[in-house]
């Protein structure tokens, strides 16, 4: 993939300055990682891994969360209290633009008016690939109504416009399918979407290991949100550890301009001055 020289030109030119921060709406972070809050065995360990991963902003399902309506069961914010951490309550399991809003206008109301969400609406249950038709009806509703919103897609540049033109604040290409691990499989597409894009493009679905969200950064990516690549893993907590490290080399290395391929040896001493 990355061999084709068209695919390291576009790479090698960083948009950010030195103030490097990630920037959302109104609000800026350190970190350009997003984690999710499923799939860990418990609340401690969901705990422990958000917090070994350093990220500021953390997504949970509000229809499969508990965040305080049921007083009888363990609280989610007791693992992501709303004081440390930027909450961003999901539509997962939302199959139409109807079922989305309702589920961002609870989240609005249990959240005290928080107004910043993650939209997805997906098109079915096995590929868990977004409803793109239903996904824009929803975000326009939402972004009416004054939501934030930061929206799951798939990684058409075109509906990425579409999306950024209805006012969403941060356009979310998924890799690959969700919780498949393989990667990015069209580095191209994702390259186009933030060449044209004015707000965040964070990568949502498909990263696996470190390395995967490394290459998302040095695409140029804006961040990158993932929680099965994590909670999956056999040591969780080590592998959030692992996923930091990797956003931060990523990052690092687009902007620091990586050196162009060439097809043959070039060597890294001088090769005038020297003695006979």
């Amino acid at each position: 993939m990355a061999s084709h020289p068209a695919f390291m030109e576009k790479i090698q030119t960083p948009r950010k300055g030195a103030e490097d921060f990630l920037a959302i709406g109104s609000r800026q972070y350190h970190s350009r990682l997003l984690v999710g809050t499923g799939k860990y065995k418990d609340l401690d360990e969901t705990a422990a891994a958000i917090e070994a991963s350093g990220a500021e902003i953390v997504t949970f399902a509000v229809r499969r969360s508990n965040i305080g309506q049921n007083a009888d069961a363990p609280n989610l914010l007791d693992a992501i209290p709303p004081e440390r951490y930027t909450l961003l309550p999901n539509t997962a399991g939302c199959y139409t633009a109807a079922e989305a809003v309702r589920t961002c206008r609870l989240a609005r109301e249990l959240l005290d008016d928080h107004t910043l969400v993650k939209l997805e609406v997906l098109g079915d249950q096995k590929t868990l690939f977004p409803d793109i038709v239903e996904t824009l009806k929803a975000a326009e509703t939402l972004v009416a109504e004054g939501f934030e919103v930061m929206v799951y897609t798939n990684d058409d540049p075109i509906i990425a416009r579409r999306l950024e033109e209805t006012g969403c604040v941060a356009i979310m290409p998924l890799a690959a399918p969700i919780g498949s691990g393989l990667g990015i499989r069209d580095p191209y597409n994702i390259l186009e979407i933030i060449d044209n894009a004015k707000v965040p493009v964070i990568v949502d679905a498909g990263v696996g290991t470190a390395s995967d969200a490394a290459i998302a950064m040095e695409l140029g990516c804006d961040g990158v949100l993932m929680n099965t690549a994590i909670a999956a893993a056999r040591n969780p907590v080590l592998m959030a550890s692992a996923m930091r490290k990797g956003i931060e080399a990523g990052r690092e290395a687009f902007l620091a301009g990586r050196m162009p391929r060439r097809r043959h040896a070039s060597a890294s001493s001088p090769t005038e001055g020297l003695l006979d």
